[in-house]
């Protein structure tokens, strides 16, 4: 695949997306006023030989990008391609950053959306191999979503838009459902971040479930408290979760299948949940939970 060849000067099908660059990089640096305007300036990969007359498209594609506030990075869509042996899409974009010094930012995620805000395609990118980007800049780059990344059979044709999905920088935290508001002390609340926080890390877009807590009620009903644990950077929505637990003994002592309301456990979060299994699933009286395990059956 010759890289060059892919920008041409045709009519630009991207849209733009901004954000504040202290959500992605520590920037120090003063701030601008809100009236404050910055064109960037074209920036080339230090390790490009861009021919003469490739030079002179990106700077057509670079003079029609509109001004940016101070300290602000964003991604301005050009237009996509679709590599035909392979099915990836192509994205072609500018990355610009009005950060007042030289940044990297890093590994995070992106997001292809069209106009209805409809997801195409996800994917984590390694910002590392744009280089470091100058101040008040815009680097041409290609964004390769393999098939594999696509949710949808075409990518969108008009007004699309690649996005920082944010919410995969920001760490594992709980999500304390608001019916447990007001249930739970500050105190309970501060125990379950705790436990969350000092659980091994998951793999991405691993999604757990870890035993919390038992009880067996007085009429035979056991209750259980699971952590849903979701690495992943989509929320999860859950309407049934059919459930087995396993106790010492390593047996399975009670199973069940359980509608939720549904239960959303939002990106990169673990929320707590309590299962209530009646006496009939409920498969022995010889219950041992100095060690017990909660699974989704096989």
């Amino acid at each position: 695949m010759n890289f060059f060849s892919l920008f041409r000067k045709t009519d630009k099908t991207g849209t733009e997306s901004t954000v504040n660059s202290d959500e992605l990089v520590n920037d120090h640096t003063e701030k601008g006023t809100g009236e404050d305007e910055v064109t960037t300036a074209l920036s080339f990969h230090p390790d490009w030989n861009v021919p003469k007359e490739q030079e002179y498209v990106f700077r057509f594609h670079s003079s029609e990008l509109g001004p940016l506030k101070p300290s602000q990075l964003s991604l301005s869509g050009i237009d996509i391609d679709v590599e035909e042996s392979t099915g990836s899409w192509l994205v072609k974009a500018f990355f610009r950053s009005t950060v007042q010094e030289s940044i990297t930012i890093g590994e995070i995620e992106i997001i292809l959306s069209g106009k209805d805000e409809k997801v195409y395609a996800r994917k984590e990118f390694d910002f590392n191999e744009l280089g470091v980007i100058p101040s008040n800049s815009a680097r041409p780059w290609v964004f390769i979503f393999e098939k594999d990344t696509q949710l949808e059979e075409e990518p969108p044709s008009n007004d699309w838009t690649l996005n920082f999905n944010l919410q995969s920088l920001i760490p594992h935290s709980l999500d304390l459902d608001a019916s447990w508001e007001g249930v739970v002390s500050d105190e309970q609340v501060k125990s379950l971040e705790k436990v969350v926080a000092d659980l091994p890390e998951l793999n991405k877009n691993e999604v757990n479930l870890t035993g919390l807590q038992t009880h067996l009620n007085e009429d035979g009903s056991l209750n259980v408290v699971i952590l849903i644990r979701n690495g992943s950077n989509q929320t999860m929505n859950l309407e049934t979760l059919p459930l087995e637990i396993l106790d010492a003994s390593n047996e399975v002592v009670c199973k069940g299948s359980f509608n939720l309301p549904p239960l959303s456990v939002k990106a990169n979060t673990t929320k707590p949940w309590t299962f209530i299994f009646p006496k009939e699933t409920v498969l022995t009286d010889d219950l041992d939970f100095s060690r017990w395990v909660a699974r989704v059956p096989q």
